[in-house]
């Protein structure tokens, strides 16, 4: 038997080309992979902090709005800063994108050696109709 596990996408989803679903439904749990910045296709495209960070966040958008959620219904979030000196960039640009009671966060630097910028994950819950 199947477990009951959802793995919703859209045309505009981003996909990777890595083994991994962008996310995996589970009642009205959200698990999100990893998103960067990356194309529709899975290619990464480099820029500066912020500019990899406001797309990771696109994308994850989209990835929530596939699974019926959005940003309001984050519960965690884990982050992924590869440049320690980016933490300031990083904290005021978070703040752009969740407002408090914040999610619960973990934060992890010099963890790309240069591949990226930026990568966050979250868990979520789906928004009630």
């Amino acid at each position: 038997m199947k477990p009951p596990f959802e793995y919703p996408k859209s045309p505009a989803t981003p996909v990777s080309p890595l083994p991994f679903s962008p996310s995996v439904v589970y009642g009205d749990l959200i698990f999100v992979s990893g998103q960067a910045s990356v194309d529709s296709a899975g290619k990464i495209i480099p820029g500066t902090f912020e500019e990899e960070f406001r797309r990771s966040m696109e994308n994850l958008k989209q990835i929530l709005h596939d699974a019926g959620s959005d940003l309001t219904h984050v519960l965690q979030t884990r982050n992924y800063v590869d440049k320690a000196e980016d933490f300031p960039e990083y904290q005021k640009l978070y703040k752009e994108y969740f407002s408090e009671p914040y999610p619960a966060r973990t934060t992890i630097s010099n963890c790309f050696n240069g591949a990226l910028r930026y990568e966050i994950d979250v868990i979520a819950v789906r928004k009630k109709a």
